[in-house]
C-alpha cells in the first residue's frame, strides 16, 4: 500500500475514506468471505450461511458403484445436515425412539415418501418410547469415511413429541475448527474440542423452559465472534440466549414473549450501521444486535411456524415465510422500529418454500417446496423466471457451487441442475436411500446423509 507520506491534508482524508469504503466493502461480501473458506462447510448452509461453494470441478454424475469414495453407516438416525472442518466430518443423530406426534402433518403428507417416513419415522414410535435414547456426535475422515470418534449422552428432561420426519438431532452443529457445537432437541447442548472431549455442556430445557415446539426443535446454533447464539422460540417461552463459546455462560438473553413457534435458524449480516442477527420467526422478522441482543427492527406480518432460513447478498435480505402459500421477501438491514415499508426491496404475495431454505446463486434465487416445484427468481426485482415440476418429494435445502444446483429428495435422488435463466437438469443420481438432511460440500467432494448412512461424493481436491 502507498505512503500517505508528502500529498495534501485533503488528499489524505480522500486516501482514507477511500480505504475505510474498501474495507466496509470487504466485510459486506459474503462472497469474498466464503472464497477464503471454502475448503470447510463449519454451519448450517455452509459458508456465510448461504447454501453455496466457491469451489470448483464438483461431482455431477454418481451412483451406488460410481463416484463414490465412500459411504459410512452412522449410528443413529436424524435430519441435521453434516458439516466438515479439515479432514473432518461431523453429523449428530439420536439413538433410540422417542415420542411421535399421533397425526402426520398434512403439509408434509405427500405421495411415496409419506408412506416411508410412516413406515420409518427417524426417531419416533406410535406406541411406547424406549426407556433410554442417546444423542451423538459422531466424526469421520473426509477423504476415506473412517469413523475417528464418537461422542454419545444419554437424552435428559421432557421428550418433546416429534413430526415423523423429524427428530431430537435435526439440528446442524456448527464448529469454529477448535470446538464444535451440538444442540438437540430436548436443549441439551455439548461444546467438544476436535478430540471428543466434552469441554462444557448445557441443558437449556432443564434451565429455562422445556423444549414444547410443535413437531420439535429445528433451529441450528450460531457462532458470532465470540458468542454463540439460540433461537428458542417455543410455545412456553421463547428467547435468544447467548453463550459465551468459550465457557458456555450466558453472556445475554432476551424473553421474546410466549407462544412464538420457529423452525429457522438466525443469521448475522454485516451493516455500516454494524452486524445485525436477523431472525424469522412466526410473528414477524426480528433484528437485533448480536453483540448486545438489544432490538433493532421489525418487518413483516404473522405467519404461522417459519421452517427456512435467511440468507444475504449484497445488502439484502431474502427469506421465505414459510407455511403455504406465504410470501418470499427481499428486505435490507439497518432499519429501526418498524421497517416493513421503508426498507422493503420487494415481496411476493405467495410462493414460499415452506420447508426448505432459498439459495442464492449468480443473482438468481431458487426454492423448491416439498411437492417439488422448483422456482426461480430474479434477485433484483423478485420476478419469477421460471418453474418447474421435479419428481420427488423435498425436505432438504438446495446448495450451490461449480455452476450447478444440487437437490435431495426424500426418495433417493440427487437431481444436478445447471445454474441459470431456464430450467436445466443434466443429472439425476439415485443412491437407493431417504434424505432429509441437506447437503455439505467441501474439498471437491458433496457429502450427503441420508436416514442412517454418511456419503462422500467425488474425488477430494487435496
Amino acid at each position: 500500500m502507498a505512503s500517505l507520506r508528502g500529498v495534501t491534508e485533503p488528499t489524505k482524508r480522500a486516501q482514507r475514506m477511500l480505504l475505510a469504503v474498501i474495507g466496509l466493502q470487504l466485510l459486506l461480501s459474503p462472497g469474498l468471505a466464503a472464497q477464503s473458506r471454502a475448503e470447510n462447510w463449519p454451519q448450517w448452509r455452509g459458508p456465510s450461511s448461504l447454501g453455496v461453494s466457491q469451489e470448483s470441478a464438483l461431482p455431477t454424475d454418481w451412483s451406488a458403484d460410481q463416484n463414490l469414495a465412500w459411504k459410512a453407516p452412522l449410528s443413529g438416525l436424524g435430519a441435521s445436515s453434516p458439516i466438515v472442518w479439515g479432514d473432518r466430518v461431523f453429523v449428530t443423530s439420536q439413538v433410540g425412539r422417542a415420542p411421535l406426534q399421533g397425526d402426520s402433518h398434512p403439509g408434509l403428507a405427500r405421495e411415496n415418501a409419506t408412506l416411508v417416513a410412516r413406515e420409518k419415522p427417524i426417531g419416533g414410535a406410535r406406541g411406547e418410547a424406549d426407556r433410554t435414547i442417546f444423542l451423538v456426535v459422531e466424526v469421520f475422515n473426509r477423504t476415506d469415511g473412517r469413523r475417528l470418534w464418537e461422542y454419545r449422552t444419554e437424552a435428559t428432561g421432557a421428550l418433546p413429541r416429534l413430526h415423523e420426519k423429524h427428530n431430537l438431532a435435526s439440528s446442524t452443529p456448527t464448529t469454529d475448527g477448535e470446538r464444535v457445537y451440538a444442540w438437540f432437541g430436548t436443549g441439551q447442548l455439548v461444546a467438544l474440542d476436535m478430540q471428543g472431549r466434552a469441554v462444557w455442556t448445557r441443558h437449556l430445557g432443564r434451565e429455562y423452559s422445556p423444549f414444547d415446539i410443535n413437531w420439535g426443535h429445528g433451529s441450528s446454533p450460531v457462532l458470532y465472534e465470540d458468542l454463540l447464539i439460540l433461537l428458542c422460540d417455543h410455545a412456553s417461552a421463547s428467547y435468544l440466549l447467548a453463550l459465551d463459546k468459550r465457557t458456555g455462560r450466558e453472556r445475554w438473553k432476551v424473553d421474546r414473549g410466549e407462544g412464538l413457534s420457529s423452525h429457522s435458524t438466525p443469521l448475522v449480516v454485516p451493516t455500516p450501521r454494524g452486524a445485525e442477527l436477523i431472525v424469522n420467526s412466526s410473528e414477524r422478522v426480528d433484528a437485533y444486535d448480536p453483540a448486545t441482543g438489544t432490538f433493532l427492527w421489525h418487518a413483516g406480518q404473522p405467519r404461522q411456524t417459519p421452517v427456512p432460513s435467511p440468507i444475504f447478498h449484497d445488502g439484502v435480505i431474502y427469506l421465505s415465510r414459510g407455511y403455504r402459500s406465504s410470501p418470499v421477501m427481499a428486505i435490507r438491514p439497518g432499519g429501526r422500529g418498524d421497517a416493513s415499508v421503508s426498507h422493503l426491496d420487494w415481496q411476493t404475495p405467495t410462493g414460499a418454500a415452506y420447508t426448505s431454505s432459498l439459495v442464492y446463486y449468480r443473482g438468481l434465487l431458487y426454492m423448491t417446496n416439498d411437492i417439488g416445484v422448483l422456482t426461480c427468481a430474479d434477485a433484483k426485482t423478485g420476478e419469477r423466471l421460471w418453474q418447474t415440476r421435479l419428481d420427488g418429494i423435498f425436505f432438504a435445502s438446495p446448495v450451490a457451487g461449480d455452476g450447478k444446483l444440487y437437490l435431495v429428495s426424500e426418495t433417493g435422488e440427487t437431481l444436478v441442475l445447471r445454474a441459470g435463466r431456464t430450467p436445466d437438469i443434466v443429472a439425476r443420481n439415485d443412491l437407493g436411500e431417504r434424505f432429509l438432511a441437506s447437503p455439505a460440500i467441501s474439498n471437491g467432494q458433496v457429502f450427503l446423509r441420508s436416514d442412517g448412512t454418511l456419503f462422500g461424493i467425488g474425488k477430494t481436491h487435496r
